[in-house]
């Protein structure tokens, strides 16, 4: 069924005719072309693409859990591209130009609001970093401007930007195409997407082993039985380490908490994305009013996907010394996900030593706006065997071959500090 007002008038006319299930109950067959171990954004993304670019529908895309319900579900929905190096900057800004006309592709609205991001300077030497990385993305296509705090004020009038503070701002990058995206409807809509196409999808039934013969991948084990493909590929976020490692194929990735949290709503007072980089807490309206924040990981490894006082504490605190009006507001909601993080912070995209066998994992923070981009160029990857030039920086050789993917500047290079 198409999603239009006619659809919607007529179901509303028809008050015993159902809407029909977005995705079919599917049995499962005991073999399939290929099988994606993780139904998050990635990886029905890849399954839609699969079957929207290259015509391959014989796909199986399988979870633990329910559609979207892992870190797709645990963020805080903001998606910008606004990076200095050029790996992370021209994916991310292919997911950006993607995410634009992405809920007419899908016939579902995924409530894309390009509202805007800024990323707050709270000294000259990071006002000058933002400046090097505004015009590295305008040479690579994308827009991004520098804002003087006059500029600001005229954009966000709650901001605090008394000089006088523990942090001043001194400026900010500002992204006009940044924004947000409803996280829950790009799950759904590339589930239903794909479903129409013939892809099945399998809801609470894990993965518990990764088959392999004579160096390639055979199929995978869950306990519902065996089934097996021709090839897998793993994007199951924290999962994917403990999968990968027993098929042989260790990754040099942590899981890290991260939470997030949701105010009581309140009338309209903030319009864009901001980020306040000392120390991290970032902030955004939502459509029913509440203020949405998240900040820095826990700082200690878990899977636990727990939430704690003290991360709560430090994240508010920080809000709170940009818009201090937030100290009278309620806290409505929390939660919390597990974040894959590599040695360099980066992703972990692509083949791997077991033939057929692919990956992608290690995303962190910046898996959510990356979306549409990874799902498309692993569809290209996994369909015709060729490894496209946007992911070869992601390359899980990165780690042997030394060409790390440095974007937070904390490496061996005195260059990105």
């Amino acid at each position: 069924m198409r999603y239009s007002i006619l659809t919607l008038a007529t179901q509303a006319l028809q008050k015993q005719q159902r809407w029909p299930q977005i995705i079919a109950p599917e049995k499962l067959k005991p073999h399939y072309d290929i099988i994606i171990v993780g139904a998050g954004g990635h990886g029905l993304a890849t399954a839609y693409y699969l079957s929207h670019n290259h015509d391959i529908n014989d796909v199986l895309v399988i979870d633990s859990s329910w559609i979207g319900g892992g870190n797709t579900a645990r963020n805080t929905t903001i998606v910008r591209s606004d990076y200095l190096l050029p790996a992370s900057f021209a994916l991310k800004n292919f997911a950006l130009q993607l995410w634009d006309s992405l809920s007419q592709a899908l016939n579902f609205n995924l409530m894309y609001s390009p509202r805007g991001y800024l990323d707050l300077a709270h000294s000259d030497g990071e006002l000058e970093h933002f400046m090097l990385r505004a015009n590295a993305m305008c040479l690579g296509g994308a827009s991004a401007s520098i804002l003087t705090n006059s500029q600001i004020a005229e954009k966000i009038p709650a901001l605090n930007l008394d000089q006088q503070s523990r942090f001043p701002i001194r400026g900010a990058l500002f992204q006009a195409e940044g924004g947000v995206v409803r996280h829950d409807a790009v799950a759904w809509g590339f589930a239903r997407k794909s479903s129409e196409k013939g892809v099945h999808i399998q809801q609470n039934c894990a993965v518990n082993k990764l088959l392999t013969s004579n160096g390639r991948i055979s199929g995978v084990s869950t306990h519902r039985g065996k089934i097996s493909a021709n090839s897998v590929l793993v994007a199951a976020a924290g999962g994917s380490e403990r999968l990968m490692a027993n098929a042989g194929v260790p990754l040099p990735m942590e899981p890290i908490n991260v939470q997030a949290f949701v105010t009581e709503p309140i009338k309209p007072v903030l319009d864009h994305v901001v980020n306040y980089n000392a120390g991290l807490s970032y902030l955004s309206q939502s459509d029913k009013g509440e203020l949405v924040m998240g900040g820095a990981t826990d700082g200690y490894l878990s899977t636990a996907r727990r939430g704690s006082f003290a991360r709560l504490e430090d994240t508010m605190m920080r809000a709170a010394q940009i818009f201090p009006f937030i100290s009278n507001l309620r806290l409505m909601r929390h939660w919390s996900g597990t974040a894959d993080i590599p040695m360099d912070g980066n992703a972990i995209v692509g083949r791997t030593e077991i033939e057929n066998l692919f990956v992608n994992c290690g995303w962190g923070y910046a898996g959510f706006k990356a979306t549409p981009a990874v799902g498309w160029k692993l569809a290209e990857l996994i369909a015709d065997g060729k490894l496209p030039e946007m992911l070869k920086p992601f390359a899980l050789s990165r780690f042997t071959d030394g060409a790390l993917i440095d974007d937070a500047g904390i490496g061996p290079y005195p260059w990105l500090h």
